[in-house]
């Protein structure tokens, strides 16, 4: 037990201290953002089961590729947050709460939310040009998907969960999530699948511009009274 407990430790040993003192001390109160999209993705589970809430909330957030590509994006933000009608809604809540908590505590809310944008908004985009592509082309699309409805939150998920493994140095762990999705593109060739692949291209070309920045800022100089001068811990800094 002591090789699997040493390995626990240094895959997510980081991560989870830079989590548990916010949660222990603030418990929701340090994941407001996370709290609000949880109870937002809830409300609109409601609405558009409901007669008259359904057409509201396939108006103002359900994406398809057949939408003019500016109404897409005006749509693509509050897509997140709109459950898949053939899914459970308590997976996307699972989802948002445990992913978009630990990102919220570790990047702050402005950074999780523009990843989870982000990442959306690549598989949004992928959508477009594999269905442009057609069908016989890698990764292309068939026509028939410009009609399908592309909502929740598993791209964002997706894209939150690999960025954060990779920034707190719990490699294993984004090499595992992007492994799933790979073989879920090869059992499954749908729309999901491949936009969250895309999604993950996506936030791959964020850590890559994350790194490059990292690389051409100088090392922080620390001094302390009764202490050497030196480099700091390179720990990433808690930012709720």
């Amino acid at each position: 037990m002591r090789a699997p407990g040493r390995w626990a430790r240094a895959e997510w040993g980081l991560l989870y201290v830079t989590v548990r003192e916010p949660l222990l001390k603030r418990r929701l109160r340090a994941v407001p953002m996370t709290a609000g999209a949880v109870c937002l993705t809830a409300v609109l589970q409601y609405v558009q089961n409901q007669s008259w809430g359904y057409r509201f909330v396939q108006d103002v957030g359900a994406v398809r590729v057949e939408d003019p590509l500016w109404l897409a994006l005006l749509r693509t933000p509050l897509s997140l947050y709109v459950p898949a009608l053939d899914l459970p809604v308590w997976g996307a809540l699972a989802q948002v709460l445990c992913v978009f908590g630990i990102a919220e505590i570790c990047l702050g809310w402005w950074r999780t939310l523009a990843i989870a944008y982000a990442a959306t908004l690549a598989g949004t985009l992928y959508a477009r040009v594999g269905i442009a592509c057609g069908p016989h082309v890698p990764f292309g699309l068939p026509g028939s998907d410009a009609r399908v409805v592309d909502t929740g939150p598993s791209a964002a998920v997706v894209g939150l969960a690999v960025f954060v493994a990779w920034r707190y140095g719990a490699q294993v762990t984004a090499a595992a999530v992007t492994l799933a999705i790979v073989v879920e593109v090869l059992l499954k060739e749908n729309l999901a699948g491949k936009e969250h692949l895309a999604a993950l291209l996506g936030v791959g070309v964020l850590c890559l511009a994350a790194a490059g920045r990292h690389r051409r800022r100088p090392a922080p100089c620390q001094w302390r009274p009764g202490r050497r001068t030196g480099r700091g811990s390179g720990l990433p800094p808690i930012q709720s």
